[in-house]
């Protein structure tokens, strides 16, 4: 067994109302992510603590400990040295309580919450001058910085946007609320559903529509090896997957397609061509921009140019695999971009431990 001793949690916190608008929280908290971690974890001999004494692999509750300021009390009175925090962290989170007495696997809360606002980093990443999709604000009603609905066609004009378009949540999970729109009628429509279905708060973003190819990458924390072994001190990219199989330009929330019935990594050729690279670049400036502090994931697509634009970045990435019983097809998009350098799902695993904070 590895001297440290982590502990896995998973999202029992209600999510938080942020300036009118909240992230949806994933059925389960992300449990299933988290049992997978553990249950691959010690399976590699390291010391993963669990709420009950002999956690059934088939259980998902029983290998990980809520994000309640109890849950991390209990993670810590077991003896816990690192806090695995599979869960969305926000400004005031209980996990701010043991920073300084633990390592985290994770991000800081604070940046988690203003870079989950999808449409404010957006803004920061095209003022530092790179490749993000165009996009605004939209509300029933106007105010500082957004437009009302019954304005869009100025608003349309303004932000020189044509359709079809993009019409998503502010702080959306996966595909959850994104509809892509052909005409102002569709765009209407999908507005008004989304703000009174209010899941996501009362404003959206409508956003310019890339029809070209979409790709995600997955930046990897300074302090994490690369395949070589190596240790950089920046972040680095893993390979770029290819998402296909869309419906309707939107790819499929994966709670009800598994990624890997949609994904693949891309060839070593096209990894090679200047229009990847550059997009490669734009995709390690950000995660240096946002100081993520594990993993985070950049959706990103190609427009009619052949470049690819950066639409949103994930501080908080799904991370599933395989290895309990029933989760062979259950690789995140990270674990496909981390085989296509040689890695399993263990090693790509280790090497967000190797980051711990």
């Amino acid at each position: 067994m590895t001297q440290d001793a982590v502990a896995i949690l998973y999202q029992a916190l209600p999510p938080p109302v942020i300036d009118g608008l909240r992230k949806d929280a994933k059925p389960g908290g992300y449990s299933d992510g988290g049992a997978d971690i553990g249950f691959v974890l010690r399976g590699q001999g390291h010391h993963v603590l669990t709420p009950i004494a002999d956690p059934d692999p088939i259980r998902p509750l029983d290998w990980v400990f809520p994000d309640t300021a109890e849950g991390i009390a209990a993670a810590i009175a077991a003896g816990a040295t690192i806090l695995w925090a599979n869960s969305v962290l926000f400004e005031g989170h209980p996990i701010e309580t043991v920073v300084g007495q633990v390592r985290i696997v994770g991000q800081l809360p604070t940046l988690t919450q203003r870079y989950d606002d999808k449409f404010t980093t957006n803004r920061m990443l095209e003022e530092a001058g790179l490749p993000v999709a165009r996009s605004f604000l939209m509300a029933q009603a106007t105010r500082p910085g957004v437009w009302a609905l019954a304005d869009v066609e100025a608003a349309l004009t303004q932000a020189a946007l044509t359709l079809p378009l993009i019409v998503k949540p502010v702080r959306g999970r996966g595909s959850q609320g994104v509809t892509r729109v052909a005409d102002l009628a569709a765009l209407r429509t999908a507005a008004i559903l989304l703000i009174e279905d209010a899941k996501f708060g009362d404003t959206l973003i409508v956003e310019e529509y890339l029809d070209g190819e979409e790709v995600t990458v997955t930046l990897m924390p300074p302090a994490s090896p690369l395949p070589s072994g190596a240790v950089r001190a920046a972040h680095w990219p893993l390979r770029p997957v290819r998402r296909f199989d869309q419906k309707d330009g939107i790819a499929p929330y994966n709670g009800d397609v598994a990624v890997t019935a949609n994904s693949v990594a891309i060839d070593v050729e096209e990894l090679a061509t200047p229009a990847v690279q550059a997009m490669l670049a734009a995709c390690v400036r950000a995660a240096g921009l946002v100081d993520a502090r594990a993993p985070i994931r950049i959706d990103c697509r190609a427009a009619a140019t052949g470049h690819f634009k950066l639409f949103d970045l994930n501080m908080k990435p799904n991370m599933t695999g395989p290895g309990r019983p029933g989760r062979d097809d259950q690789d995140c998009l990270s674990a496909i971009a981390a085989r296509a350098e040689g890695w399993n799902f263990a090693r790509l695993l280790k090497a967000m431990l190797a980051a711990a904070w």
